[in-house]
């Protein structure tokens, strides 16, 4: 049990000098850990011991401790110490972590917020979310079981994060005889697996949560380990970093105008120091100035550093709006809308490279889109393999293109700066993280060219508005039939178009690209900017395909002009569909012979607010084809 003379000694300076004891606490250094580790590894248990052996159990709480102990029956009467930091009902129900619960406690030399973080593989995605902030995290390991793939896939989370300390807290050791063997052998199969994941760190400690044994006294079980006990440990890792060259970084989040004598910048500094006088220039619009003053609630600081939430006035009125970055004038961050980074898919939805996704950095969102998957990353071996689309848990290294340019860092050298989320347009789930490993300096070189002969020039001198018709319905739904009756009809008009059909484009265009999702949206993709140039030329484009994404459709809706784009829905019941059959790709289906056919085994996601929708059940080609034409005479020609 922890020396009680700190308990003593804490309660009599409270009372005699409580100024001192506050001085003492906000003078301790912070450590912020994560427990992690396979399912069952005893990570709950491990905390809650660690909370109970240093008298830092309030006795209410204790005493719930007790009595749900006696009622979960888990530990045959004794306590359950996991029950302190498992929560959740459901939690308690299944004897697993599924979200991340925080606790916070402190010893007479440091003060630590510890995240247990959940061991199942459906709940990766949480246990990267308390990776993100820590210093340090300790991986437990059940002794009877060693290294589990659960275990290596934290360990490289773990890395790819950015946490450079580690504890490998090998677990269970009552239940494997105390054995310094099991010991050795794990500690060394650890350590050979981790060689290359660039900790500065590795402490492997033999434990017991359930006994005690090495969490805050050694006991009397291994003698043969003369190591620290994981409290030992935590209160004296040195987890400093060399920060003091570090460049000025500040993300506006705030543009602060309370009066017309006002205007500062609020945000909290994510890297380096500053001064009044100091020199800056506010990012993207490579606008100068200097510090003119650093205010707080509670008066202006000489100076402020990594951290510290602050408000900033410049001595010229610049342009600086929220999601801006301020940094050092001498010393910028790049600035790309074109990167290369490792995302950790964390939905069930996989990943589809060229699907617009929402990328939120720092204090900015803007749209983009995963370009490439460059190779998936195997947790097991680490070896890089090829695919198309990442899936829940899955690591990845992609190219990703931004709509608009972005200031950032790689996220090892200033995380805050260097890290993203995916978050899906339609629903706004978060979908992935992301660490920025560099920019595609390419990129930044490559610019639309201005011309003399535009758009509205093309147009005028075939007097029409350039505009996009985009038939969407299942196969055998009609839609090339429609669209080429709507072809001959506006060219009886006088009018210069093209049809753009989904069958012909992957005989030249598309060729490469197959019927999975991934390869779906990268056909309309391609499509859609085919289909941008031609509007671009003055042309009325007509395209014909299934598009069974509404997302990809609304992304070729984006690429253009607002009035440029006309959706089509051709709405053809499913039997039908069947019924026409000209391809015989429906049977096939059914039999089992075609795979990701649309309407069967891959959705179709039918418009919502099409601007044109034509129930070809009850009217013909040639009616369906009026009615286009009428909906563009009165609305666009």
């Amino acid at each position: 049990m922890a020396d009680k003379s700190y308990e003593i000694m804490q309660s009599d300076k409270i009372e005699s000098d409580i100024e001192g004891y506050l001085r003492d606490q906000e003078n301790k250094s912070y450590l912020r850990f994560i427990t992690c580790g396979s399912v069952d590894d005893g990570k709950s248990t491990l905390i809650g011991r660690l909370l109970y052996d240093s008298k830092l159990i309030f006795e209410d709480q204790l005493k719930n401790l007790e009595s749900d102990s006696k009622k979960m029956g888990t530990q045959g009467g004794e306590i359950d110490f996991a029950l302190l930091v498992d929560g959740l009902a459901a939690e308690r129900e299944q004897g697993i972590t599924i979200d991340v619960a925080y606790r916070f406690f402190t010893t007479d030399k440091r003060k630590f917020i510890v995240a247990d973080t959940p061991g199942h593989e459906q709940y990766t995605r949480n246990m990267a979310t308390g990776a993100s902030t820590a210093d340090l995290a300790v991986i437990l390991i059940d002794a009877r079981k060693g290294i589990l793939t659960q275990t290596r896939r934290h360990s490289f989370i773990t890395s790819l994060l950015g946490v450079k300390h580690v504890v490998v807290a090998i677990n269970k050791m009552d239940l494997a005889g105390y054995s310094k063997e099991i010991f050795d052998t794990i500690e060394r199969d650890y350590r050979t697996f981790a060689d290359d994941m660039g900790f500065s760190s590795i402490q492997c400690i033999p434990v017991s949560a359930l006994k005690g044994d090495n969490i805050t006294e050694s006991g009397n079980n291994m003698g043969w380990y003369d190591g620290p006990t994981l409290l030992e440990y935590l209160e004296c890792v040195d987890i400093s970093t060399n920060e003091e060259n570090a460049p000025f970084r500040m993300s506006v989040q705030w543009v602060n105008r309370p009066d017309l004598d006002f205007r500062g910048f609020s945000g909290t500094i994510v890297s380096g120091e500053i001064k009044p006088g100091d020199e800056i220039v506010a990012l993207p619009s490579a606008q100068t100035s200097k510090i003119k003053s650093i205010v707080t609630y509670d008066g202006e600081l000489e100076t402020a550093c990594k951290d510290q939430a602050v408000t900033l006035t410049l001595e010229d009125e610049i342009d600086v709006s929220r999601g801006d970055l301020i940094s050092d004038r001498n010393n910028r961050p790049e600035i790309t809308d074109q990167l290369q980074a490792h995302v950790i898919w964390m939905h069930d939805e996989p990943m589809l490279p060229g699907r617009p996704y929402l990328i939120k950095l720092a204090n900015k969102t803007i749209s983009g889109e995963i370009t490439d998957l460059k190779y998936k990353i195997d947790v097991n071996s680490f070896d890089r393999e090829a695919g198309k689309t990442l899936k829940l848990n899955e690591v990845g290294v992609c190219n990703i293109s931004l709509n608009d340019k972005v200031v950032y860092e790689a996220y090892k050298t200033v995380p805050a700066l260097g890290s993203f989320i995916v978050i899906d347009k339609m629903t706004n789930a978060t979908l992935a993280a992301g660490m920025i490993d560099f920019g595609l300096r390419r990129a930044t070189n490559v610019h639309w060219q201005a011309v003399d002969v535009d758009k509205s020039t093309r147009a005028q001198q075939k007097r029409q508005k350039p505009l996009v018709l985009w038939f969407t319905g299942l196969s055998a739904s009609g839609k090339s039939t429609i669209a080429n009756l709507v072809e001959k009809k506006l060219l009886a008009l006088g009018k210069h178009t093209y049809l753009l059909d989904g069958d012909n484009v992957r005989h030249g265009l598309n060729r490469d690209l197959g019927f999975v999702d991934a390869d779906r949206v990268e056909n309309i993709r391609r499509v859609g900017e085919v289909a941008k140039l031609m509007v671009d030329a003055g042309l009325i484009v007509l395209t014909a395909f299934i598009s069974p994404f509404r997302s990809e459709r609304i992304m070729v809706r984006d690429m253009l002009e607002e009035h440029e784009f006309m959706e089509v829905f051709v709405d053809t019941p499913l039997e039908i569909c069947e019924q026409r059959d000209p391809k015989g790709l429906y049977k096939k289906a059914r039999s089992g012979e075609i795979k990701n056919f649309t309407g069967f085994d891959s959705p179709y996601e039918a418009p919502e607010n099409a601007e044109i929708h034509l129930r070809t059940a009850d009217i013909s080609a040639e009616e369906a084809a009026d009615q286009v034409i009428k909906a563009i005479e009165e609305n666009y020609l």
